[in-house]
């Protein structure tokens, strides 16, 4: 199992990206102490989701936000709720939460 941070890395309702070992770019943010983990592709057209450097929630950090078209993303599920595409998802990365501290990729 790939190791991409700790839990410690990721403040609750922030974000941050990684790349992992085969070279997918990937966020992981944090809500209400669960992780939840996307590819860091607009489903609209496939661009990066942030413009700033781990920038991937609204202003309210309510919302999973793509700097681009300013579609909206439930945090939970990663369904686009408001934009050109509604309807849409972002595609889930599997992650697990170790005893260690430590988040990892799924095999």
């Amino acid at each position: 199992m790939e190791r991409i941070c700790l839990t410690e890395d990721i403040p609750e309702r922030e974000a941050r990206s990684y790349e992992t070992a085969n070279g997918d770019n990937i966020f992981i943010t944090q809500r209400d102490g669960c992780f939840y983990a996307y590819q860091n592709l607009c489903p609209h057209l496939q661009t990066e989701l942030e413009f700033l450097e781990n920038q991937f929630l609204d202003r309210d950090q309510e919302f999973i936000e793509c700097s681009t078209h300013g579609a909206l993303f439930l945090v939970e599920t990663g369904e686009c709720i408001s934009g050109p595409c509604q309807g849409q998802s972002l595609e889930k990365v599997a992650i697990k939460v170790h005893s260690d501290g430590g988040i990892y990729l799924e095999d």
